[in-house]
């Protein structure tokens, strides 16, 4: 993955630092399927700073050893959809999204089939922002709910 590209000078050396989005470009679609959610098969269907849609195909690799699906791939997926929904609207604004508290319920488990996630915001904060996110199972059955909060900060650049 390539590093956001910096005006030259605009970074100082051996530290981070704020920088206005004028200065950076981050190709947003470059970044979706790496990292942490290309490990677990995540698939953002659709992202905006009120509401989101994704899903991830369930495999054995997901599953804990009673063939459940594992809880941390729930949480992952809630918390991956929270701050790229939040980043719609803050990256452009020289701002980062990311996890600051994921409080999740399991409800019931998937066993087989597809993991299908909506996110709604709830507040939109100038620092934090609160997402209710609702997973079902292939028949549409609630499986998961989560309460997503994302911390809005500064964007560092290394």
């Amino acid at each position: 993955m390539s590093r956001p590209s910096v005006v030259e000078g605009s970074a100082v050396e051996g530290r981070a630092k704020p920088v206005s989005w004028a200065l950076v470009s981050i190709d947003l679609d470059a970044l979706l399927g790496k990292g942490f959610d290309s490990l677990y098969g995540l698939e953002i269907l659709e992202a905006t700073p009120e509401y989101g849609r994704a899903q991830v195909r369930v495999r054995d690799e997901l599953k804990q050893p009673f063939g459940l699906v594992h809880g941390g791939v729930y949480a992952a997926i809630a918390e991956s959809l929270a701050s790229w929904c939040t980043g719609t609207a803050v990256f452009p604004q020289g701002k980062s999204a990311s996890g600051l508290s994921n409080q999740t319920s399991f409800l019931r488990p998937v066993l087989e089939g597809t993991i299908h996630a909506v996110a709604v915001r709830k507040h939109a904060g100038r620092t934090t922002w609160v997402w209710e996110v609702e997973q079902s199972d292939d028949q549409g059955r609630l499986c998961v709910l989560t309460r997503m909060t994302i911390a809005v900060r500064e964007l560092q650049l290394p």
